[in-house]
């Protein structure tokens, strides 16, 4: 009998990833991505152990991961010309492993993707680029897709991964407004500026209405973002024209402390993107179609928290289908609600619960008034970090 074929729309980080667990469980996903290739969108991605405890499951993936691990998380302010150093503490990778098991890694996102891509594609998983899905149909044991080129296909179940600006998602619940959250970000990736030779930190900057995270995506690179209060900008991930990354290098970035003015003047690739809230949903799933990741729970990046989530929800999906189905048969629309149901259940309420605390981080970072700023970052500062601030 052949194996039960699902299609996975979307080939980010999410679906390379839920493609080789479902072929490791006897599985035929096949990926749908609606660009004509790998992007070279977005800056990079800081791996977290919950995230890294889901992709050690695929084995020798984490020892193939281009990135770095930092050693040390600094939190320091840049206020009215004085600059403070808040937070020095161990975040090394021995001290991560003895505390959560696993380091974080951070990872340029384009050299992840592909990684990923190139792992899937490995297990045997057939990757369509330029596939953009447009429209579902439904009956008792399949899901027919069609595409805007005119394809058709045809699988057991549809699980949507394309993420934030998901067709999967409107194509079930319709076409939500995404709320403009009155914040911009800026960044890049750049040589390790001096202050920083010699050690690798994740960095968080303060200043009066901006906040700056860095980290090491190599031996001698870090990728940073600044998120501020702005005018309303497109949602996208586009590298800036030539013009337009001079200005942000030469702008007024470029004085701050800590090194951060450092990684502005000599930025490369530099994205700026406006940050959106969407409505949360109260369920990921319609009949035999399924959300995960972004596509189900967007959310802002002031966690780093999106890809780590997508593979909690990859891990517990998977657990649950095994748990249903453990001898990877044909499903039924019934079999199916359970599976869908469970893991709903299961992920709706922790994921819920982190898009708000994203969110709230966000207000808290970047406000504008040094008393102001001095009071968010002593609130940032108040108590233990969480494991997922970790």
């Amino acid at each position: 009998m052949a194996n039960i074929r699902v299609i996975i729309v979307g080939a980010g980080i999410a679906g390379p990833v839920l493609a080789v667990f479902l072929k490791m469980k006897g599985y035929d996903p096949i990926i749908y991505e609606r660009l004509p290739g790998p992007g070279e969108g977005g800056i990079a991605i800081m791996l977290q152990p919950n995230g890294m405890r889901v992709l050690s499951l695929i084995p020798e993936l984490l020892r193939h991961i281009p990135g770095h691990s930092p050693d040390r998380m600094i939190h320091c302010s840049c206020l009215d010309e004085v600059e403070d150093i808040l937070v020095d503490s161990d975040i090394s990778p021995a001290t991560m492993r003895e505390r959560y098991g696993f380091p974080n890694i951070g990872v340029r996102r384009p050299e992840f993707q592909q990684l990923l891509i190139d792992t899937a594609q490995k297990y045997g998983v057939e990757i369509k680029w330029g596939h953009q899905a447009i429209e579902f149909e439904q009956s008792e044991d399949a899901v027919e897709v069609t595409f805007a080129n005119g394809t058709k296909d045809t699988a057991s179940f549809v699980v949507g991964c394309d993420g934030l600006h998901s067709n999967t998602r409107i194509a079930l619940f319709g076409k939500e407004k995404a709320r403009f959250t009155g914040m911009v970000r800026v960044g890049g990736v750049s040589p390790t500026p001096p202050v920083l030779q010699g050690s690798f930190a994740r960095v968080d900057n303060y200043g009066d209405g901006r906040h700056m995270i860095a980290y090491p995506v190599a031996e001698d690179e870090y990728a940073w973002s600044i998120t501020t209060r702005g005018a309303e900008a497109k949602e996208n991930w586009r590298m800036q024209n030539a013009e337009q990354q001079n200005e942000i290098r030469q702008g007024p970035f470029s004085a701050w402390g800590f090194g951060a003015g450092d990684l502005v003047k000599t930025g490369q690739k530099i994205v700026r993107y406006g940050l959106y809230d969407r409505p949360e949903l109260e369920s990921w799933f319609k009949e035999r179609i399924v959300l995960l990741g972004d596509a189900a729970h967007p959310t802002t990046p002031h966690l780093g928290q999106g890809a780590n989530q997508a593979f909690e929800d990859i891990y517990h999906f998977m657990r649950l289908l095994g748990k249903h189905n453990p001898s990877a048969d044909q499903l039924s629309t019934e079999l199916l609600l359970r599976v869908f149901t469970d893991y709903q259940d299961l992920r709706l309420l922790r994921t819920s619960e982190l898009v708000r605390e994203a969110r709230r981080q966000g207000e808290i970072r970047v406000v504008e008034g040094v008393d102001a700023s001095r009071r968010a970052s002593d609130e940032m500062l108040s108590g233990p970090f969480t494991e997922s601030e970790m």
